[in-house]
């Protein structure tokens, strides 16, 4: 891929998937606007401020809208995560969000790329190993759990985001894990973005004991199947330095980072 494609890819991305609004609405989800900024509540742990461009908005009028969502996540008493990506306007957008008290976490790479040669790959499972598309409740907090093992920390808000999301519409998204028997040794999702040609991945954690051995790409490859079959014809991720690689073996084109700037009151 040339510098153009990444650019053409990162243009698309910004058009069709930003601001990351739910679609259809899960029940219990709201969404706000305040200026070009959208306010995303009740659908996970935290609210989700997203938008496509800030319109030009800088020094005191852009502190004036932080200033407002900080205001008003410290009346909810509610953590809520700034979505930035690296190519935002202002260039000190990152600084007047921790001089307002938000902080960052860990960088992603947005990784964008086309369907079709990700849906061609046929990565071998280990022996013993299966994938499949799960609904239920329960297979959601197996799901939880086996991420729980992983990362050490509270992930029981993927069970009521999830859960939320299948029952607004169940053709908007499909769960898939891998499984040894009856363990829950990876799991993923895809997100079928309406009205546009993208889909999105996320999720892939796998348990230590089962990395490096095509868990991760396998997942990748039907997943991807799953959208061409949908008529998408493009995929994104937001991807840790650990998948990187593998994405970018796979095609997918790094066009842009992102990074969570969580404010907690």
């Amino acid at each position: 891929m040339t510098d153009l494609d990444a650019r053409t890819l990162r243009d698309a991305y910004d058009a069709q998937i930003r601001p990351e609004i739910p679609d259809p609405l899960p029940a219990g989800v709201t969404v706000e606007r305040d200026g070009p900024l959208v306010r995303v509540l009740g659908l996970d742990q935290r609210g989700f401020l997203t938008y496509r461009t800030l319109d030009g908005l800088a020094g005191a009028e852009l502190d004036a809208l932080i200033a407002r969502q900080v205001e008003f996540f410290r009346r909810r008493r509610e953590a809520v995560e700034w979505k930035l990506n690296g190519h935002d306007q202002p260039a000190d957008l990152p600084d007047r969000l921790r001089a307002a008290g938000f902080v960052a976490e860990e960088e992603e790479t947005v990784v964008v790329g086309p369907v079709a040669a990700l849906a061609g790959a046929v990565p071998v499972l280990p022996e013993g190993v299966r994938l499949r598309e799960v609904g239920a409740r329960e297979d959601l907090e197996r799901i939880a759990a086996m991420e729980e093992a992983v990362w050490h920390d509270d992930r029981s808000h993927l069970v009521t985001g999830l859960a939320k999301e299948i029952e607004a519409d169940p053709q908007s998204i499909t769960v898939v894990v891998a499984e040894a028997g009856d363990t829950v040794v990876s799991a993923g999702w895809v997100r079928y973005q309406a009205n546009t040609g993208f889909a999105t991945l996320w999720g892939g954690s796998t348990l230590p004991r089962w990395r490096r051995r095509g868990i991760y790409r396998a997942l990748v490859a039907y997943r991807a199947r799953l959208a061409e079959q949908r008529g998408r014809t493009l995929l994104q991720v937001d991807c840790s330095p650990e998948s990187r690689p593998i994405l970018r073996r796979l095609g997918l084109v790094p066009v842009t980072t992102t990074t969570p700037y969580v404010y907690t009151p």
